[in-house]
């Protein structure tokens, strides 16, 4: 009876660490196994890149907490994952407060992985777009990315990894997009930086650029993906593909997506940097007609 009831406790015990640390019971023979399971915490998850990485990493065998402003369409994110095996935490990373919420789960929870994907842009001339709009751009995709960024790091261990998506655009100007190009160029070389600081720490922090993908960001932008040239185009599959590719090989600290998006920026190379700005004022979104 004796050795019945400690054997309880003792199982009661195993189940609250697996419940806090999200662990996993395994039995081999004699031997009670607990393996602690990948975890990572991604924003932007209820859509497009965000969306199809969380479902990779999910059938990696991650746990996944999903972050992202639209209470809606996490649930049901979460629900198709797998339900309750995965966490949510609803937040608009435009606002400070809802930073710092996202900052604290950080702080009191370790994970494996951080992908910094949430982004937002408006195409249109500077002064013809609302300034706030400008701002809350700025605020999510510089402001909210280095603060989570910054908590992560704080305690990452040897193994872990940090990802920022970044854009195609950050390697050159856009006229009809500029505040949002520019965010996206500070993304790019602030994870360079990073890559360099934390690798000999084991930690790996790439910066991921990738190209036009066919995803809601243009609609929200005020754009159709109609605007974009066809053969520039990617599917989300095609963008997350080459993300899961240079996350598993982690040498690259910038990464460009797609092999003629890496053959466009080597062509602008010997372009004057005059010219390369009136070519991509013509093309850009903001500015068309």
């Amino acid at each position: 009876m004796l050795i019945c009831c400690i054997l309880i406790f003792f199982i009661k015990k195993l189940i609250k660490i697996c419940m806090i640390e999200r662990c996993s019971i395994f039995l081999h023979g004699n031997l009670i196994i607990l393996l602690q399971m990948k975890k990572a915490i991604i924003t932007g998850a209820s859509g497009g890149i965000g969306l199809e990485t969380a479902k990779r990493l999910s059938a990696q065998g991650y746990l996944l907490t999903l972050v992202a402003r639209n209470k809606q369409k996490l649930e049901e994110v979460q629900q198709s994952l797998g339900g309750d095996k995965h966490q949510i935490l609803v937040a608009d990373l435009t606002k400070k407060e809802d930073v710092r919420q996202v900052c604290l789960h950080l702080l009191n929870n370790k994970y494996d992985l951080l992908i910094n994907n949430a982004g937002t842009g408006s195409y249109g001339r500077f002064t013809d777009l609302l300034l706030q709009d400008q701002l809350d751009t700025m605020s999510l995709n510089m402001d909210a990315l280095v603060s989570l960024s910054y908590t992560f790091l704080t305690k990452a261990v040897s193994g872990d990894a940090l990802v920022n998506v970044s854009s195609l655009l950050a390697h050159s100007s856009l006229p009809g997009g500029a505040v949002y190009a520019a965010t996206k160029s500070f993304v790019a070389n602030f994870s360079e930086s990073l890559w360099y600081e934390y690798k000999n720490k084991g930690i790996f922090v790439m910066g991921f650029n990738p190209g036009a993908a066919d995803s809601d960001f243009h609609t929200h932008a005020g754009k159709d993906t109609s605007v974009f040239p066809r053969f520039v185009m990617s599917t989300v599959s095609q963008v997350v593909d080459e993300l899961m590719q240079a996350l598993s090989a982690r040498s690259r600290p910038r990464v460009i997506q797609g092999f003629k998006n890496r053959i466009m920026l080597f062509g602008f190379r010997f372009l004057g940097r005059k010219s390369a700005i009136n070519i991509m004022g013509k093309i850009s979104p903001g500015l068309s007609q």
